[in-house]
């Protein structure tokens, strides 16, 4: 694959940042895009490993063919490139700016810390085949007569309406908040994805035949039971929006605030729409001139971190109730599976004070307003240690812990009894659904991403999509040509 001997001969190499000063001062992406011969050297890189880990279940979950479009890049063939590429994943332009490439941590070239620039390698090709013209819109030549509405337009629903639609079905995706994109335009922030890139899938998608419905919150504006009785199938893509409670004490003050209001409320003001939302508090939450703790370590913390910087925050603390990672894995152990070793995000390194092995023991205030949260040091099994108590000044506090299940106000409410729910041992609330066949106790209802297997990565709910699409088809037609 690539060039014979050109991991030997080319140094890893992935696109530079621009200067975090700079980067802080707006919301736009900031990384430096890389040369088509650049890309070309990184592509040349991918050796001929005998099994490539990178794109099996423990690299890639959509089962990219890496090495095939390494290949394809590096001999200049960027129009197949990116046929082979959407044979599998149908939006690479998003995976390739946020997904955090578990199939560079299964490249074999990562035993020596010097993986193949795969996600760089990706988004090259989805941005190359847009600027060459290669992506338009593929409606199907015969069409079915069969209607299918899915609720919710995240990652996961609109894979599955791409698929179904170019299988013929008349496709209707509804969405409940203005615009579709779901946790992809209203949850990640600009600086990771623009916008504009949902938008031309959105373009082409209608091209496909594909009806928008948007500002339509199901279960309440229009009910279940009237899509199930008006279409021949419903696909449940809610994904996994209750934030997960923290339990901590003084939650209640003001500036004390979870996560996802906080970055729904700055997407929608880089997209200039009102902060109002369908599914969160409007009442605005700027960090500018203030001291910020952000309470979590994941993605969700991390983008409260780059946000809070670029509205002017005067310092950010980010809290880990986790240990301090290693700085490097045991590659003997844990390859070629994800590793758990330090990790600075390019929001973190825009200057958090990062506390590791710390609880949140308490939000304290004066007159109902946050002035600091009280943090403790933790033991192995997190056990607060007697005497390491410390209070950190605080003017705005986000909990970013994780997300326990889909909103329960509208689908939810309305199925109550009707469909099987499953409960975990964190609290966590899933509609229950194989990943064979997808389809939920309701008859005609199919769920897929997080709504189902919990909160994930936008690759694994594009490929829930997708294997919930060809479910239904099959289940429509009897048998299917769409891939799983």
């Amino acid at each position: 694959m690539g060039k014979v001997t050109g991991f030997l001969e080319i140094d890893r190499q992935v696109g530079k940042y621009q200067p975090a000063s700079d980067r802080i001062r707006h919301f736009r992406e900031f990384t430096i895009p890389m040369s088509d011969q650049e890309v070309q050297k990184q592509a040349a890189r991918c050796m001929d490993c005998g099994i490539p880990y990178c794109h099996g279940p423990t690299g890639c979950p959509v089962h990219n063919q890496i090495p095939d479009w390494n290949d394809l890049v590096y001999n200049n063939n960027w129009e197949e490139a990116i046929r082979n590429l959407h044979s599998t994943n149908n939006f690479p332009e998003f995976t390739g700016r946020v997904c955090p490439a578990p199939c560079e941590e299964a490249c074999t070239l990562n035993l020596e810390d010097a993986p193949v620039a795969i996600k760089t390698v990706e988004q090259a090709i989805a941005d190359k085949a847009y600027e060459l013209g290669f992506i338009r819109p593929q409606p199907a030549t015969v069409h079915t007569g069969k209607k299918v509405a899915i609720i919710g337009s995240g990652p996961a629903g609109m894979a599955a309406a791409q698929q179904l639609g170019r299988a013929g079905h008349e496709v209707h995706l509804y969405e409940r908040e203005s615009k579709p994109g779901g946790l992809l335009r209203y949850g990640i922030p600009d600086f990771k994805m623009e916008k504009n890139f949902i938008d031309r899938r959105v373009e082409q998608m209608t091209g496909e035949g594909v009806t928008f419905h948007c500002g339509v919150n199901v279960g309440v504006d229009v009910k279940v039971e009237q899509l199930l009785a008006d279409h021949d199938a419903v696909l449940y893509c809610g994904g996994s929006e209750t934030p997960r409670e923290a339990g901590i004490p003084g939650v209640e003050l003001a500036g004390v605030h979870d996560a996802m209001p906080y970055l729904v409320q700055q997407n929608r003001r880089v997209g200039r729409e009102n902060i109002d939302s369908a599914g969160w508090p409007a009442d605005p939450i700027l960090a500018g001139g203030k001291h910020i703790v952000v309470v979590g370590g994941g993605d969700t913390a991390s983008d409260c971190v780059g946000t809070a910087f670029r509205q002017g925050a005067v310092k950010v603390t980010q809290l880990d109730i986790r240990p301090q990672p290693p700085e490097k894995e045991d590659k003997l152990a844990v390859w070629p599976f994800w590793a758990t070793k330090m990790r600075t995000s390019s929001s973190q390194a825009e200057g958090a004070v990062r506390e590791f092995q710390v609880a949140t023991l308490e939000f304290i205030g004066e007159d109902g307003v946050l002035t600091g949260v009280k943090c403790c040091e933790v033991d192995e099994r997190r056990k607060p240690i007697a005497g390491t108590e410390f209070v950190i000044r605080a003017d705005l506090a986000f909990i970013a812990i994780g997300f326990r299940g889909p909103f329960t106000d509208s689908v939810l409410q309305e199925l109550d009894g009707k469909l099987t729910l499953n409960t975990d041992r964190r609290g966590s609330t899933n509609v229950v659904a194989n990943d064979k066949d997808y389809k939920t106790s309701v008859d005609k209802l199919w769920t897929a991403g997080d709504v189902r297997r919990g909160q994930s990565l936008v690759v694994w709910a594009i490929r829930e999509g997708r294997q919930a699409a060809r479910a239904i088809d099959e289940a429509l037609m009897g048998s299917t040509v769409l891939p799983r």
